[in-house]
């Protein structure tokens, strides 16, 4: 991501730059906190009340945002924002309940970024068979581009089975309790070397790669209809 800035610098195109710091701005303010509130959601529904008691049951962006994951995004595209607390022996289900409040964060990510794509290719459409001007096409497409990607980038990374993602919460389903708890008690370590492994690119390049595919899919679907309508 800050490579990406750096290139809108360099190449002098300073109105995709504006656009892409407000995509990531709009992410870190508005889709972060529904990430967040989808796993605090599903905690309460399955029994804890620990998020709503500790005030993060709630879309307000300063209850969830976190500094460093708020920088990462905009450095190297995959952040993260304030872990909802969660109380795993108030849930119905133990460890499998765990799993699904864990589950919810990535999936609002998800669904999130397919209506941005779907907003996109309408945008497109508007402007293939009715009309618009070439700087608004221009605004809103790459910002719903932009947002989208974020959103994508954001849940193939939090579902990476790495303490403290939501990943590691969902393969504590296949890990026996004893060796999940012993890792857990390295997660801040853990998480340095995650860190290190972003930004040298080792852990970001297949990252985007495994976005980038589930990018064209989110295309292909959000395509469809139009397609099937012969608009595009």
């Amino acid at each position: 991501m800050l490579f990406d800035i750096m290139d809108y610098i360099r190449e002098g195109e300073y109105a995709l730059l504006m656009i892409n710091l407000a995509s990531i701005l709009f992410v870190i303010f508005c889709t972060l906190p529904i990430h967040e509130y989808a796993h605090a959601w599903m905690a309460v529904k399955l029994g804890d009340d620990t998020p709503r008691l500790s005030g993060r049951l709630t879309l307000r962006p300063m209850a969830h945002i976190d500094p460093i994951g708020a920088l990462m995004i905009l450095l190297v595209g995959f952040g993260y924002a304030r872990p909802v607390p969660v109380n795993m022996r108030n849930l119905k289900n133990g460890r499998k309940s765990f799993a699904l409040v864990a589950f919810a964060g990535p999936v609002s990510n998800l669904i999130m970024a397919l209506i941005f794509t779907f907003l996109k290719t309408v945008i497109y459409v508007i402007a293939v068979n009715v009309s618009m001007p070439a700087n608004v096409y221009t605004v809103l497409a790459s910002f719903f581009s932009f947002a989208a990607s974020i959103n994508i980038s954001l849940a193939v990374f939090n579902l990476l089975p790495i303490p403290p993602l939501d990943g590691s919460r969902i393969a504590s389903l296949l890990i026996p309790s004893k060796y999940y708890f012993t890792i857990m008690k390295y997660e801040r370590y853990i998480m340095i070397g995650m860190f290190v492994l972003l930004w040298t690119g080792i852990l970001s390049k297949p990252l985007s790669l495994l976005a980038g595919l589930v990018t064209v899919g989110f295309d292909f679907i959000a395509k469809l209809p139009f397609t099937l309508l012969g608009l595009i």
